[in-house]
Parts: structure tokens; C-alpha cells; sequence
């Protein structure tokens, strides 16, 4: 069992609607170290998601160990896949996390297909591989090693400080395939981060992860988006955030204006009408016909952000056609030694997957 030691508060043997066209097992699982959330843990059949081919995203592939997020960021685009499983994108979305036990086991087996071409592959892009219950779960190491051992190219977007446990794993599969890592930090006023993101750490927290994975001599870039119309875009906050950002270290930083998707939209209007009001016609005004802000606003930004971003001697990210975010610098060590012996033999999962019960 991945919760050791664990007492269950409850044990479902049926899956919640929608559920079974993801898995042939669902164990749910409540405790209360994790108030208010509920595990649905399940046996993943595949664990690579082909990006369509009309995307511009740059990236081909992604993996997604867990569905649902408790960092509960009101403005998420994910939220939307949440109704694919008949559960709503608010709370459910927040409160209703799958977990994909096997996953490392699964991609093992898919990266060691012939037919498989060691495209670039990202975690992050959907909900954060990094969301509080890995540190119970710990899929992560198990991906890593898989793709890592794999000579597959991958990238990490997160806000989760969870990722410092990983560092050196992660410093390891630098040596030998393109890793690129990035975190979200949007939001530099600590009472409107904690309203708008309330599960996740704070933004002192992940910017001293941007810190630690730079001493270890990996690329890290900041993405600071959304930035949040009215709210986030001034000047002086904007100047605040890019100076914190240069002190952590990070090596580039991108940015783009709120967006806000059907599913996202509706919870993100309601935090808005219960804390700031007076903001909703505006907010109304910039999205009512498109998920994106207008034009003449990014441009806008755009003006106001670029001379800043100069300013605190930030290079402006752009997104590696390999991994989707920062060609890792410790790629000019080499490969790893002693592969036998190193810490991604030890994180690779099991040849066949273990009894979970």
C-alpha cells in the first residue's frame, strides 16, 4: 500500500460515475490528514497523452499522474477535464483528486516500445505533479527515472515545492536528456495569493525553490501568469515581482494575461464577486466574448511589462522546441556515472506492478 501505516476513514469499492472508463480498479481513500479531499486511487491504463496535432504547444507528449488539483487556483483551465468524469469543475475539481498509482510502471513499459521516438514529454501542463499529495504518493521519482533512463527529453512546470525532494534525481537525468524546469508564480501580494490560490505554498516558498534548483546549476524560468487584470498589473507590482524573481535566480521569466476557459470562468467570477466586486463589470467587459483578454489590453501589458523585465537584467523565456520550457545548463556535464549505481536505477519502478493491497 503507498499510504503505509495509513488508517482509512472510508473504503469504497465502486468508482464514482464517470470513473471506470479510466481504470479496471478504484479504491477511494479519506483521511484526516487530508481534510476535506478524497483520493480516488486507479490503475492507469496508459500513461502518455498525445498532444493533438493542431496545438502550438512545443511539446508532442504529457503525462498526467494526477487528475483534479488541491491547490485550488480559482482561474485553473484545467478544470473543464473534471466534468469528463461527471464531477464538477469547482469543488470537486479542488476536493476530488485521481491518483494514478501505476503510472510509472506504465510509462516504463510504453518507453521501452520500439516504436517509441524519445519525444519531448511535459508534466504540469494540465494539473501540478507537485500538488500536495505527492509527497505521499511519490509518483514523481518513479516518471523521472523512466524517462530519464529512457533518453526521453521532458519538462516540469509546477508550483509545488515538493519538487526540492526531487532535486537531485532531477540534477542526475539532467546529465543525461534535456530537462527543463519551471515555476508558476504569479501572484506577489501575499492576502490576494492566498484568496485567489488557496492550496498552494506561498510565494516565498516556491521562489526559494526557483533558488534551490539554480544552486544545484539547473536552468530554472519563472512563468509569472497569469497576470491578473486590475489586480496584478500595475507597475509597482509588477516591478516587485520581477525584482523578487531576479534574486531568486531564476534564468528567464514568461508572462501572459489572465485567461479564463468555460469551467474556469464561472468559479473564478464567483471568487471575484465575493472579493472584489467592484471588478466584475470590468472583468465582464474583457471576457464576456472570448477566453482571452482583448488585444489593445495584452498590448497594453506587453508595453508596460517589457521595459521592466529589461530592468532587472531578465532574459524573456521562450519555450524549447525539445522540452517546452529551459534546456537544463547541466547537460555540458555529461552523462551520469555509474548508471547501475545511481539514483535513477534506484527510482525505477518495478519490472511488474505490485500488489497495492
Amino acid at each position: 500500500m503507498r499510504w503505509s501505516g495509513q488508517e482509512l476513514a472510508a473504503e469504497e469499492p465502486s468508482a464514482l460515475p464517470g470513473l471506470a472508463r479510466l481504470s479496471n480498479l478504484v479504491r477511494t481513500v479519506r483521511t484526516p490528514e487530508f481534510a476535506g479531499i478524497t483520493f480516488h486511487e486507479v490503475l492507469a491504463k496508459t500513461a502518455l497523452n498525445r498532444v493533438p496535432a493542431a496545438s502550438d504547444m512545443p511539446f508532442g507528449w504529457t503525462i498526467n499522474p494526477y487528475r483534479g488539483c488541491s491547490h485550488a487556483c480559482t482561474y485553473c483551465f484545467a478544470r473543464k477535464t473534471h466534468e469528463y468524469l461527471d464531477l464538477d469543475s469547482g469543488r470537486d475539481f479542488d476536493s476530488e483528486i485521481i491518483v494514478k498509482v501505476n503510472v510509472a510502471e506504465v510509462l516504463s513499459r510504453e518507453l521501452a516500445k520500439p516504436g517509441w521516438g524519445r519525444h519531448p514529454v511535459a508534466l504540469g501542463t494540465n494539473t501540478d505533479p507537485y500538488q500536495r499529495a505527492e509527497g505521499r504518493y511519490g509518483l514523481m521519482p518513479g516518471i523521472i527515472a523512466a524517462l530519464a533512463e529512457s533518453r526521453t527529453p521532458f519538462s516540469i512546470l509546477t508550483k509545488g515545492t515538493l519538487l526540492r525532494r526531487d532535486l537531485p534525481l532531477l540534477a542526475e537525468a539532467s546529465a543525461v536528456v534535456p530537462v527543463g524546469i519551471a515555476l508558476s508564480i504569479a501572484i506577489f501580494d501575499e492576502g490576494l495569493q492566498q484568496s485567489v490560490e488557496p492550496g498552494t505554498p506561498s510565494t516565498a516558498a516556491r521562489l526559494a525553490t526557483v533558488t534551490a534548483v539554480r544552486e544545484l546549476g539547473l536552468d530554472c524560468e519563472v512563468f509569472l501568469m497569469p497576470i491578473l487584470p486590475y489586480l496584478t498589473d500595475s507597475r509597482e507590482h509588477l516591478d516587485s515581482a520581477l525584482s523578487r524573481v531576479k534574486a531568486a535566480g531564476a534564468t528567464s521569466v514568461l508572462y501572459s494575461a489572465l485567461h479564463l476557459r468555460s469551467g474556469a470562468k464561472e468559479w473564478f467570477m464567483e471568487w471575484l464577486e465575493q472579493t472584489h466586486p467592484q471588478l466584475v463589470p470590468r472583468y465582464r467587459q474583457l471576457y464576456d466574448s472570448s477566453a482571452y483578454a482583448p488585444k489593445d489590453y495584452r498590448r497594453w501589458l506587453g508595453a508596460k511589462i517589457t521595459p521592466l523585465v529589461r530592468k532587472h537584467g531578465l532574459h524573456h523565456g521562450s519555450a524549447d522546441p525539445v522540452t517546452g520550457t529551459v534546456r537544463s545548463t547541466a547537460l555540458a556535464r555529461g552523462r551520469a556515472n555509474d548508471a547501475s549505481h545511481s539514483l535513477i536505477a534506484s527510482a525505477l519502478p518495478p519490472a511488474h506492478q505490485p500488489s497495492l493491497f
